[in-house]
């Protein structure tokens, strides 16, 4: 598979990719990689996104270990070599046991989760494979997160569904990572 919008030196970019590269270089990322390679080709869509990335990542309101273990259920769900191989080890970091990784990788309800982690995983999978949350999911996150926390809740699903969209079509190139592959 070809990455189809691959890497572009920083001194071919025109002013305005340059712009939007450093912004990312110079934030918590520390550099372009992953969907921020072939989204510089749209540097105020990528400066946008970037944006709503750098909060949903680092400052949501569930905190980063949900909202790791909702980027690897968003990843599965698109099937998404790059967002897993960057996000499973962070997840693994922040606690999300291997069992529960494992379990997302083969399609499989994880088993031993505790009761947050199974409240983002649920919430996830039916935002995902049914397209809306059923009113006790739904009820239980709100009691669990208030409206903040549900709401970034379905941005993050929404922002890493918008990532794996563009990384998936141009078949952007997996970095080297622990995380096996998806099968």
């Amino acid at each position: 598979m070809t990455d189809r919008l691959g890497p572009i030196p920083f001194a071919e970019m025109s002013a305005s990719q340059q712009v939007a590269a450093q912004a990312v270089i110079d934030g918590p990322r520390g550099a372009l990689y992953g969907p921020f390679v072939p989204l510089i080709r749209s540097p105020e869509l990528m400066a946008a996104a970037q944006r709503m990335g750098e909060y949903l990542r680092y400052r949501s309101a569930i905190g980063t270990r949900l909202t790791e273990l909702a980027i690897l259920v968003t990843a599965r769900q698109w099937s998404q070599q790059v967002e897993w191989a960057i996000h499973e080890p962070i997840a693994r970091d922040y606690g999300i046991a291997d069992g529960v990784i494992a379990a997302i990788a083969a399609r499989r309800p994880p088993q031993g989760m505790l009761d947050d982690e199974a409240l983002v995983y649920e919430f996830c999978i039916q935002l995902h494979e049914k397209q809306r949350v059923d009113d006790a999911t739904y009820a239980a996150a709100l009691a669990a997160f208030g409206e903040h926390g549900v709401v970034d809740l379905m941005g993050i699903n929404g922002y890493y569904t918008f990532l794996a969209m563009v990384m998936n079509a141009a078949q952007t190139e997996v970095p080297s990572s622990p995380a096996a592959p998806l099968p």
